[in-house]
């Protein structure tokens, strides 16, 4: 009987946990911006935590619920603190490495394996340092205003396939549980090019990314904040990965004050679509492969957050 409960307990703490880490993102796209400020590179760190608020109330009701739960048996309780332990300690780290969301293998830069930016012209003479960071910066606004406006597929054809199923799975828990996260006075303070490496079927470009935002999630149909703050600014440090089909080079300058746009044909029907705000055919509704034409993110890290007010 006594391993019967130990038994169900476990189960219990493992839906618990399930339940706990399942709680979408409510903060900035991709849910970088947390509760307290972090800083320094990060080795691991998990994509999808949960806010400080949510997580914190939900880890403590965890608590109390299943003491409750533990009953008699000395070797039950003890088995329950054990895990319990074990628990908060997962539970606190996650939630101090939550900023630290990355995308596609957790792993710190080898920064001495890039290229200097500047020789990347050596293969590619079209390619502008200028061109590419405005590129970023634009890019970054664009997000956050498409994440705070629950309609980020006009990101679809600046993110690889992996990195924008990911946001959009984060974003549509966000939408499930009635929400919103705004992502205000966003302000791109530096782009620095880092450098840039090649593989077989790649180059790519990794920059750190400085912005400033105000961040905070309410409840839809309360309109109280329920994360952040509608008035403290966070400083956010990024490193930003860019990726393009290897051999790709940059198209001639279409001119001053010409918007920047791409034209490719459908792989699918063969029309000449133009690629600014959409990645879908108009003709066809077929989705095309951004990367094969241009640069697109692949992945995203954060770096460290401080606080201003």
């Amino acid at each position: 009987m006594r391993k019967k409960r130990t038994l169900y307990i476990t189960l219990l703490i493992v839906v618990l946990l399930v339940g706990i880490l399942a709680v979408p993102a409510l903060a900035d796209a991709g849910n970088f911006s947390g509760g307290s400020n972090y800083g320094g590179s990060f080795s691991g760190g998990s994509f999808g935590g949960g806010s400080d608020s949510y997580g914190g109330s939900s880890g403590s009701w965890a608590l109390f619920a299943l003491g409750s739960a533990s009953g008699g048996g000395s070797g039950g309780a003890i088995v329950l603190i054990i895990i319990v332990f074990i628990i908060f300690n997962i539970l606190k780290t996650a939630r101090r490495n939550k900023g630290a969301a990355v995308f596609s293998g957790a792993r710190v830069t080898d920064y001495s394996a890039l290229m200097p930016i500047e020789t990347l012209r050596d293969k590619d003479p079209n390619f502008s340092e200028a061109a590419i960071k405005e590129k970023i910066g634009n890019l970054y606004v664009r997000m956050q205003g498409a994440w705070q406006a629950k309609e980020f597929e006009t990101m679809r054809p600046f993110m690889t396939d992996a990195l924008y199923s990911q946001f959009k799975l984060q974003l549509d828990e966000l939408i499930r549980s009635g929400c919103t996260n705004y992502v205000e006075r966003i302000a791109v303070l530096d782009v620095d090019l880092l450098g840039w490496r090649s593989d077989e079927s790649n180059d790519a470009i990794t920059a750190q990314v400085k912005t400033r935002i105000v961040d905070y999630t309410s409840n839809d149909k309360t309109g109280k904040v329920i994360s952040g703050s509608r008035t403290t600014e966070k400083f956010m440090t990024y490193e930003w990965t860019l990726i393009r089909s290897k051999g790709m080079t940059t198209p001639e300058p279409s001119g001053e004050g010409k918007e920047e746009t791409v034209t490719v044909h459908c792989p699918s029907c063969g029309a000449p679509v133009e690629i600014n705000q959409s990645a879908k055919c108009p003709y066809c509704g077929s989705v095309i492969n951004a990367e094969d034409y241009d640069w697109v993110i692949s992945e995203i890290k954060g770096i460290s957050q401080t606080s201003g007010y």
